[in-house]
């Protein structure tokens, strides 16, 4: 089976799937209502450990939406809230973490 992602913007919780078994879930940030996380289906298509932007954290794994991605962040404390510009943020060891679990080409679905 397929690994996939699923990612859910109002119980803040993302989750990475084998088929239809849950393998591991993690608590992230998303979008604040003026710069929301787009729902939609997305892919991984690349990743990029230390990012330039401190802002970043530990690593990238952009999307197939252009600008969108998921990243650690230096700053945990925003880990359970809408606050980013629309990326989804996790803590810095469970972003790393999950890219060692998931391949690029990886499926990302974003909902409510």
């Amino acid at each position: 089976m397929a690994r996939w992602i699923d990612v859910s913007t109002s119980k803040h919780q993302l989750k990475l799937y084998d088929g239809n078994r849950v393998i591991k879930s993690y608590p992230i940030a998303t979008g604040k209502i003026l710069t929301a996380t787009p729902f939609g289906t997305y892919t991984i298509i690349n990743k990029q450990p230390n990012p330039p932007k401190h802002v970043f954290g530990a690593l990238w794994m952009g999307l197939s939406r252009p600008h969108y991605g998921i990243h650690g962040t230096n700053n945990p404390s925003s880990i359970g809230k809408s606050v980013s510009h629309g990326c989804i943020r996790m803590f810095n060891h469970d972003v790393l973490d999950l890219s060692s679990r998931v391949p690029i080409g990886t499926r990302v679905i974003i909902h409510i």
